[in-house]
Parts: C-alpha cells; structure tokens; sequence
C-alpha cells in the first residue's frame, strides 16, 4: 500500500513537471517582455533590415503577430538571424522562441529534428533564375551548368533530384545567404541560382538591371512554407498556429486593420467574426490567452490579404501574384481552421 502511494505520488510530481516544462514557452516570453523570432539573415519582402535597421517583411509580420498577441505589442520582438544551417539549431537551444522563415515543412524536419509546425502561410515551389542572354527558356536545357544553391536546404536536394531524373549535371556554387548568393550570381560565379520561386522574385529585384534577368517556368518541388516551433511545448505550439489560421480567416471574412475596430463593436449576427473579435465564446482562454489577442493582432498587423499586399504583392518590387496563395473562394488553396 504503501510502494503503491510513493509510485502514485511520483507519477504525479512528474506529471506537474512535465506540464511546468511544456508550457515554459509563453511564461519565459512574458517574463522577458521580448519575443525572440528566428527569421533568415536577409530577403527582400519577407525578412529584412530597412536602412534603420528595423526589420520588415512577410515573415516579420508574423512574428509581429504572435508578439501582439502575447506581449500586447507587436514591437516587442527580438529578431535572429539564421541561415539555411543554424536555423534549427537556433530555434532548438532555445535562443529562438518561434522560427518565421521561408522554411518548408518535411517530414524530417518533424519527426527527427522535432520541430513542431504552424499553418502554412505560403505555398511555393523551386525554381531558377538566368541571365535573359543566355537564350535558355526552358530547365531543361541547364545541362552542365554552375548553380548558386544554400546548402542545408530542401533546395539542395531537390536540385540533385531533378539534375539526377533528367540524365543532366551540374556545378554547384555553395551559398549560406541569399547576400551570398547575389554576389556570386552578379558576379557571374554561377549561371543559376536556384531556391523558392518567391526568393527568385526578391533576388531579381535586387539586382541593378531586374529585367536582364527571367525565371525560368519549371517549378520543380513542392515548398509549403510556414512557422515552427519546438516539440514538447503544445500551448505555445497552439498560439502560434492559432495566431495564423486568425490572420488567414480574418481575411476571408473581411475583417482588416481598418475595420477590426467597427466590426468588433457591433458584435453582429455572424458567430464566426464574433469569435474572432472575443465577444462571443471563451477562444483566447483555451491557448492561455485573453479574449482580445486576435484583435490585437488584426489591429498591428492586419489580415493575409494586407501582409501579403504590402511587403509581396503586384504593387512591390518582388510583383508576386496570390496563384495559389489567394484564398480558397478566390481560387486558390488557402484555407484556415475555423475559431470555434
């Protein structure tokens, strides 16, 4: 009876540690008054430094998003740079609290590197882009060529894949930085740079004459990109994923910056935006939140359509479409989880 109590109450204190460790995540972000986010060491549209130094992009928004959830204020973000290799590492040491950066989801990066991850908040596929001389108009024809590639990537081995299923070879040119790799294609160390479709874009429009440049049509991969946290950590692992499906519905909805404020004043007849705006149901106290935080969110940094518009879309230098990214009543496969 009495080894029987001991093991009981072992179980028990075990139980509680192990609650205690998996939800340290959001109480070591609140106790710190920072939310660190792992994003890439620089890519136009999506993560980087403006000339004072303030980071902006797709990817920045996000973790501006979580942060304003969590911390009020979607400022209070530390960001770390990481490339392709220490990303992972960065994320798992615990110097990262989340990971926002163009980083495609795989079954490796799951279950063996144990990574935990979000809603996907970009569809996207590997390309390649050329100089407009070289007169190719098709990957096929890329047969012996040199090829910019950041290793430590899904890039680097979807381009084995594809040169190896096509009887074709290749050079490869090994990158860390996209700055790494602009510098080697300008200066004509590599016929190709090859990664995410949507990273061409930005690469293109960084250089000085963007049109003496094509990406090629072939889209050779399947990239789902999105978010990341830790394995072992549910609670936090849920506000991240709740963070985004809440910027995504907000969007098919029709809720925005400009009007999040109205709408949610009027808690009207329809459940779904109710929900979001915390006037109806208990959603934020299920990820240990308060009833506001997506409108928090909406408020600082809006909607999918108004992230995507503002740092990607037709009317900035990378001139990206939505395709596949449009929301699934608009024609693309965009869709969220529903807040209920």
């Amino acid at each position: 009876m009495i080894k029987s109590l001991k093991i009981a109450v072992i179980a028990v204190a075990l139980s509680v540690a192990g609650f205690s460790a998996n939800a340290a995540t959001l109480d070591d972000v609140q106790a710190r008054g920072e939310l660190n986010c792992v994003v890439t060491t620089g890519l136009a549209g999506f993560a980087a430094p403006d000339e004072n130094g303030r980071w902006d992009g797709f990817d920045v928004d996000f973790c501006r998003a979580v942060a304003a959830a969590v911390l009020g204020d979607g400022e209070k973000v530390k960001f770390v740079p990481s490339t392709g290799k220490t990303r992972f590492t960065l994320l798992n040491s615990g110097e990262g609290d989340i990971l926002f950066r163009n980083t495609t989801e795989t079954m490796s990066r799951d279950a063996d590197l144990k990574l935990t991850f979000l809603p996907i908040n970009y569809y996207d596929g590997q390309g390649f882009l050329i100089r407009r001389d070289m007169g190719i108009t098709s990957a096929s024809d890329l047969n012996g060529a040199s090829v910019c590639i950041q290793t430590g990537t899904t890039t680097e081995l979807n381009l084995a894949d594809y040169f190896r299923a096509n009887g074709m070879s290749y050079e490869p040119v090994n990158i860390e930085t996209n700055e790494e790799g602009i510098a080697n294609y300008s200066g004509n160390r590599c016929d190709v740079y090859t990664t995410d479709a949507s990273g061409l874009a930005s690469t293109r429009a960084a250089l000085d004459d963007p049109s003496a440049h094509v990406i090629l049509p072939e889209i050779i991969s399947k990239e789902p990109l999105g978010g990341a946290v830790r394995h072992g950590d549910d609670q936090w692992a849920d506000i991240g994923k709740w963070v985004v499906n809440a910027i995504i519905n907000a969007e098919e909805l029709g809720v925005s910056s400009a009007n999040v404020g109205e709408m949610c004043a009027a808690a009207g007849d329809n459940p779904s935006i109710n929900r979001l705006c915390g006037t109806e149901g208990d959603a934020g106290s299920w990820v240990g939140l308060d009833s506001k935080w997506a409108v928090r969110v909406l408020e600082q940094v809006g909607n999918y359509g108004e992230i995507f518009e503002r740092h990607i879309g037709p009317n900035t230098p990378l001139a990206l479409e939505r395709g596949l990214n449009a929301q699934w009543t608009d024609g693309g496969i965009l869709y969220a989880a529903p807040i209920r």
